[in-house]
């Protein structure tokens, strides 16, 4: 029994990846992306404010 030898392996490691260059159109489709997820995230905090109405349904009596 060698301690060395024991338990998982690990895998090798992956070369890192190269950043690609972007051209126009990817630049504008980040962008894009990103203003829409700022409009969300707008939209959701608005929405998140108000709340919900006050509850109006039938009500019980209370009797069993």
């Amino acid at each position: 029994m060698l301690g060395c030898e024991g338990g998982k392996k690990k895998p090798p490691k992956q070369p890192k990846k190269q950043a690609k260059e972007m051209d126009e159109e990817d630049k504008a489709f980040k962008q894009k992306q990103k203003e829409e997820q700022k409009k969300l995230g707008e939209l959701k905090a608005k929405a998140a404010g108000k709340g919900l109405p006050a509850p109006g349904g039938i009500k019980k009596s209370g009797k069993k």
